[in-house]
């Protein structure tokens, strides 16, 4: 079962053009900084907001599409939608709540019954929302989404809503769950450690705009923008210029690097993470002089944060994260001397 989007809405200053496809059986990821267009994509998906153009098609039906004048009902479209609030009705049990989405009259209770026995929810079949915990209010959420026996899951920040100490086991429960759906499922977060955690593939969102698909493992080992690269986490980017001989001006450095690899079309920025730099004893080839100006004490590893040639300030500034013991036997110094290697810089292109 595939769903393929391709839609496009003007909101004056801000404009969403949205294009990907993902399969049954891939839980793909939609990441992007908050007021990028996440919601707004899955909302036009489920049919509660209407793209100015574009197309929509859910295993071979259209669902949306501008130019033929199709545009089916929510209910239709049999799109399940979890809402970062979960969205339960506070006068309805558990029991009541997932009968809600039962289509078959008949057999809604039998249904509800099964439901909460496959989520864990016997038990509190008489309880109202207000007394559950927020692990609990999502499954009864997903329960009365899956009741509806929908085509496709869209989870808009499942998390959000949950405080930090609930969401390590909640997570561990949307993944046994979604590891029983048959259809395609998208994910829609800003944190890209519940991408990788949660998520096979991702599509990128930059200020409204979709990036090419790519997985998962590919956005943290080898980001192709510069808003994929910061989305990863990568805290090290330079703006960049291209020289003679395939090398490249790190311009916030002050430095000039040697890829050893062909440059990308339209380079305009150079990426490392922290943890790749390299403490060294000298100037040699993609060295760098550094003065230390803030050592950060992690749980597992220390933080230093470095000036460069470039400066001190923004990108000018350099991140190197060794483990406790590699940075003792540094002796805490004031001045250090770094490698980029090679093999872990990131090329990347704007956008």
């Amino acid at each position: 079962m595939r769903l393929s989007v391709d839609i496009h809405k003007d909101f004056g200053p801000f404009r969403l053009d949205a294009a990907f496809e993902t399969d049954s059986g891939a839980v793909t990821g939609v990441l992007g900084a908050s007021g990028c267009g996440k919601s707004v994509t899955l909302r036009c998906i489920a049919g509660i907001e209407t793209p100015d153009e574009g197309h929509i098609e859910l295993d071979g039906e259209v669902l949306f599409d501008s130019a033929a004048r199709i545009n089916l009902s929510p209910q239709r479209r049999r799109v399940g939608y979890l809402f970062q609030n979960y969205a339960l009705f506070p006068n309805m049990t558990v029991e009541q709540n997932i009968a809600a989405g039962v289509r078959d009259r008949a057999g809604r209770k039998e249904t509800a019954a099964r439901l909460m026995r496959a989520f864990y929810l016997e038990g509190n079949e008489h309880k109202y929302p207000r007394q559950l915990s927020g692990g609990q209010q999502q499954r009864v959420a997903l329960a009365r989404i899956l009741a509806n026996k929908p085509r496709a899951l869209l989870l808009d920040e499942p998390f959000s809503a949950l405080d930090s100490y609930l969401k390590w086991q909640v997570e561990l429960e949307l993944l046994d769950l979604l590891g029983r759906f048959e259809g395609p499922v998208l994910f829609v977060t800003h944190s890209r450690d519940e991408v990788r955690r949660l998520c096979s593939q991702v599509c990128v969102l930059d200020q409204g705009r979709s990036q090419p698909m790519q997985p998962v493992a590919e956005l943290f080992e080898a980001p192709r923008t510069l808003s994929a690269c910061l989305l990863s986490g990568c805290k090290n980017v330079s703006r960049a210029r291209p020289l003679p001989g395939g090398r490249v001006e790190a311009l916030d450095w002050g430095m000039t690097l040697e890829p050893g690899v062909p440059l990308p079309p339209n380079l305009s920025h150079v990426g490392i993470r922290a943890h790749f730099l390299r403490p060294v004893d000298g100037p040699g080839p993609n060295r760098l002089p550094c003065t230390v100006e803030r050592v950060v004490d992690e749980m597992f590893s220390t933080v230093a944060m470095m000036t460069t040639p470039g400066g001190g300030q923004g990108f000018s500034r350099l991140r190197i994260e060794l483990d406790k013991a590699a940075w003792a036997a540094l002796g805490d110094p004031k001045e250090l001397w770094v490698e980029l290697p090679r093999e872990h810089l990131l090329l990347l292109t704007g956008g």
